[in-house]
């Protein structure tokens, strides 16, 4: 199983268990990228014991090679030795060395193979793992966004503004019942007032005419006898 098969399990099942608890959205991707770090962190120590196995067969491909080729020298000194029952049997020797150094090679080919996986799994993941990142800085910032806005939308909304908007418009109400009271107090002393100077000036007016009235009639009956 490749490391993101099985990241894939890991991290569907915690995804499942999150949702089955309506954990929120930053928990989880914040879980994810842990799983991704944590399972990077395991490849790369994988990959160091990959490379130094390699290490170690490479070592014993080369010692094996040296084995064979001593083998052949003591082939070809038995054969100068007229032994050619000893160079036989040397050669026999030489043909198992080799076919244990064929599969040490093999073994290092597939070394090869799995360390180039390796390497190419970990490449995918370090950029999945930053974007993941990227990913958790924009949905903080879309999250906080939309704790904003729904902060503001539950502060307009509530019933406890209105009541207090209702309170402000009656009280506004009485200031402009207690401003019209008022107003029409003046307007009534104003009016009082004028009518009383009125008065003033009408008698003023009728007393001037009532000795100009009398002055008439003096003056019409003559001077007394």
């Amino acid at each position: 199983m490749g490391i993101f098969s099985r990241m894939s399990d890991i991290i569907n099942s915690n995804i499942n268990a999150l949702l089955d608890s309506a954990e929120d959205p930053e928990k989880m991707i914040r879980l994810i990228i842990q799983e991704m770090e944590d399972t990077l962190v395991e490849v790369r120590s994988s990959s160091a014991r990959v490379l130094a196995d390699r290490k170690t067969a490479e070592r014993k491909r080369g010692q094996i090679a040296l084995e064979a080729a001593g083998w052949e020298e003591k082939a070809k000194l038995a054969i100068s030795k007229g032994r050619e029952d000893l160079a036989r049997a040397a050669l026999q020797e030489k043909r198992i060395i080799e076919q244990e150094l064929e599969s040490v090679g093999a073994e290092l080919t597939a070394t090869d193979d799995h360390i180039d996986q390796l390497n190419e799994e970990i490449s995918q993941l370090q950029q999945k793992l930053s974007d993941a990142k990227a990913k958790q800085k924009a949905l903080l910032m879309r999250s906080k966004t939309v704790e904003s806005r729904m902060a503001v939308k539950r502060q307009v909304n509530r019933s406890e503004l209105d009541q207090a908007f209702n309170k402000f418009d009656k009280f506004e109400r009485r200031m402009d019942n207690l401003e019209g009271e008022l107003e029409a107090m003046d307007l009534g002393r104003e009016g009082g007032l004028a009518a009383e100077i009125e008065a003033l000036q009408q008698d003023e007016w009728l007393s001037e005419e009532l000795d100009r009235l009398r002055e008439s009639m003096a003056q019409e009956k003559g001077p007394v006898k």
